[in-house]
């Protein structure tokens, strides 16, 4: 989830490298309200079928070649970004995981996608993953522990029961019970801010229902047990086209930022190449035709950037 002016920037040290994880876009579970209804796939677009490209895949360093994979780590919960779905209902799907197999097949690799929990991501690059993705906002914190590669644009937006039938209203959340994913942006700064802000004129505090899966959260929403939720844009929007016209938005998406492919800091190298094959699969169109067939092209960049310069 897109990282809030808020929050002020932080000298890090290898130990916060884990906290990091805890502030930025997380996922959603496999099997509930927001896992999608056609979880053998929506992509109309095979990755495989991208073309090896021979300069590209020379330049893979060669302690990454030798393992033969590309291990991609990612929270597996977040449709339709990532998730697990398929005839075994176990298997990674998502515009992330189709854009990992882009990446790989650009690259003559194959591509092992690896369901991990989101805050344990980022520490593990280097040592047990090649790639992070799984929608992590780019945020200053962020980029000084890990390398980062742009290649989603997305916000935060806000969902309710069909027809609002509590009257929420963001302008007046104090006291009201509000779901969000374990260790986003949306719970802190976001909510818990929205939630200061009650507590300092007065008001009642939000009730923060904080849970590890996105579906979970979109699931307590569904029944009624929470008074509205606040995700990343394209996972809301994907929300409600799968819970059977029982959500709706609350408001418009706000806080815009880019998401990135996460590198360990070390490996400069592989970074500054993975943004060289993103940007060939934004030029060949293949980015494109991922994100159409996840009905997300509204988030595509016309470039990808390493590390780029993001609000502090």
């Amino acid at each position: 989830m897109p990282f809030s002016p808020k929050l002020s920037a932080k000298i890090l040290t290898v130990a916060a490298v884990a906290a990091l994880a805890l502030t930025g876009c997380t996922t959603a579970s496999q099997t509930n309200a927001g896992a999608p209804a056609n979880s053998s796939g929506a992509a109309s677009f095979d990755p495989s079928a991208v073309k090896k490209d021979d300069a590209l895949a020379a330049a893979v360093p060669a302690a990454i070649k030798s393992k033969g994979t590309l291990t991609v780590g990612s929270d597996t919960s977040y449709a339709p970004a990532e998730f697990l779905g398929g005839s075994d209902g176990q298997t990674p799907q998502g515009y992330d995981v189709d854009l990992a197999k882009a990446i790989g097949a650009t690259l003559g690799m194959p591509v092992k996608v690896q369901t991990a929990e989101f805050t344990s991501i980022l520490p593990a690059l280097g040592a047990k993953y090649d790639l992070g993705m799984s929608s992590f906002t780019i945020t200053p914190e962020r980029s000084q522990a890990v390398n980062f590669v742009s290649y989603f644009n997305a916000g935060v937006l806000w969902a309710v029961q069909k027809g609002n039938p509590k009257n929420i209203s963001l302008d007046d959340i104090c006291g009201k019970t509000v779901g969000v994913q374990t260790g986003t942006v949306e719970e802190d700064p976001d909510v818990s801010g929205r939630s200061k802000k009650c507590t300092d004129e007065g008001k009642p505090a939000i009730t923060i229902v904080t849970l590890k899966n996105q579906t979970d959260v979109t699931t307590r929403l569904v029944n009624g047990s929470i008074d509205a939720m606040s995700a990343d844009s394209p996972i809301i929007g994907y929300a409600l086209s799968q819970t059977g016209d029982k959500l709706e938005t609350l408001g418009d998406v706000y806080d815009a930022a880019p998401q990135g492919i996460a590198i360990a800091k070390s490996d400069t190298a592989f970074a500054d190449l993975i943004g060289k094959v993103m940007n060939k699969l934004i030029d060949d169109g293949d980015y494109k035709k991922i994100l159409d067939g996840w009905n997300n092209s509204k988030g595509a960049l016309t470039k990808a950037e390493v590390n780029p310069t993001v609000g502090s």
